[in-house]
């Protein structure tokens, strides 16, 4: 079952004394671009410089006292990776992460210095998964999937509780989608906690498989996604596909140029750094495929952990 907004304010109990309670900014300029009124979840301030630590520490202190003495154990290309390492750091667990050998460098050394135990796996999710499995049952880990887990998607929906707790006016919610963590916990608080609202997804049009899987009505994975959002690259999941279905009016898909653009514009004018993935929900106001104009938007800005020596706009 898909958790509830009680679960979502119950895992926002679990994690206060850990995670923070991210600011909301709003930018004139930004406003006046979009023509719209814009209130920036800000996560690119949260631990590990991404919402992942909201999840992950939920699912973490969630588990009983004799499955966490064995670890924690997941694969990810990054955030979640860091968010767990530091999870079971602060549980005094160990956490043994499978990351892609060409993850960004910087993910990596997040990873071990928040003591998260590293193997290295080719790029494919075949071999994330197998690799995963075989140090899960070496270790008798529990595997913690980076969105497709009840305990995940109820502790990233916490983001979007917090911002109605701010801006309980919004008419749309915005949030980014990869494997649909964080936007299956974002639809849930936010359809069941204001009657109306609308969700939207930014997804990037180089990695699209969750637009199509909307319009197919089932799941379509991704196949080599060439995107510089690097942190969007995962299919939605069986738990997560399901929860998007019923609760997000419209994926939206971003272009490339769009999601540079409007990082370097958030950059600039409102002075935060922000990685491509949270620039892709800008992006889906940037573009004006979808008329928002005078709407009381409601964005989560998924994360800011960005490589400074390989910034998108000098490439």
């Amino acid at each position: 079952m898909p958790p509830t907004l009680n679960e979502i304010r119950e895992a926002a109990k679990r994690i206060k004394p850990y995670a923070h309670r991210t600011p909301v900014l709003t930018n004139e300029s930004l406003n006046r671009l979009v023509n719209a009124q814009v209130y920036l979840k800000c996560e690119n301030f949260q631990k590990v410089g991404a919402f992942k630590f909201r999840g992950a520490c939920n699912a973490v202190f969630s588990l009983s006292d004799e499955e966490a003495s064995y670890g924690v154990s997941t694969h990810s290309s990054g955030n979640h990776a860091q968010a767990l390492a530091l999870a079971a750091k602060l549980r005094g667990v160990p956490a043994y992460i499978v990351m892609p050998e060409n993850a960004p460098k910087v993910k990596k050394e997040a990873v071990a210095g928040y003591g998260g135990r590293i193997t290295y796996c080719k790029p494919t999710l075949e071999a994330r998964e197998s690799t995963l499995a075989h140090i899960a049952q070496e270790t008798g880990s529990t595997v913690i999937h980076p969105y497709d887990n009840e305990r995940v998607i109820a502790g990233q929906g916490t983001a979007a509780l917090e911002l109605l707790e701010d801006v309980p006016d919004l008419d749309v919610m915005i949030a980014p989608v990869g494997g649909g963590g964080l936007l299956s916990g974002t639809a849930i608080a936010s359809t069941e906690m204001k009657k109306g609202i609308r969700v939207i997804a930014g997804e990037p049009e180089m990695a699209d498989d969750a637009f199509r899987a909307m319009k197919a009505g089932e799941i379509i994975p991704s196949v080599n996604p060439q995107t510089i959002a690097d942190g969007l690259l995962t299919s939605l999941g069986r738990i997560t596909f399901p929860i998007i279905q019923g609760h997000v009016e419209q994926i939206v898909t971003v272009s490339e140029s769009a999601i540079i653009e409007s990082m370097k514009f958030v950059w600039e004018r409102a002075k935060i750094v922000i990685e491509p993935s949270a620039a892709v929900a800008i992006g889906v106001l940037w573009e004006k495929k979808i008329d928002l104009s005078g709407s009381k938007v409601g964005l989560i800005l998924s994360g800011g952990n960005v490589d400074l020596e390989k910034l998108p706009w000098q490439l």
